[in-house]
């Protein structure tokens, strides 16, 4: 597994990751880990990323009236009329 440092980290910038690694138990480093998994997609989460932005589009396309789906004034009509 590649190792990655990082020098010239400002202060202030450290004793944010310090402080946010106490908090949730971690390590500097394993809380370093965790932002860049979250933050940094894989090209595996980039493919599962945009398969669920089509599956949304998707689901948005469905027909109403003519056009993606209701608009708010319809929605509110129709939930009143129940």
């Amino acid at each position: 597994m590649p190792t990655l440092y990082v020098e010239r980290v400002p202060t202030d910038l450290y004793e944010a990751l310090r402080s946010r690694a106490r908090s949730n138990g971690r390590s500097i480093a394993s809380e370093t880990m965790s932002i860049l998994k979250q933050m940094v997609p894989t090209e595996q989460e980039k493919k599962r990323r945009v398969a669920f932005y089509n599956w949304v589009v998707q689901r948005r396309r469905r027909p109403w009236r003519g056009r993606p789906g209701p608009s708010a004034e319809e929605m509110l009509r129709e939930d009143r009329e129940r």
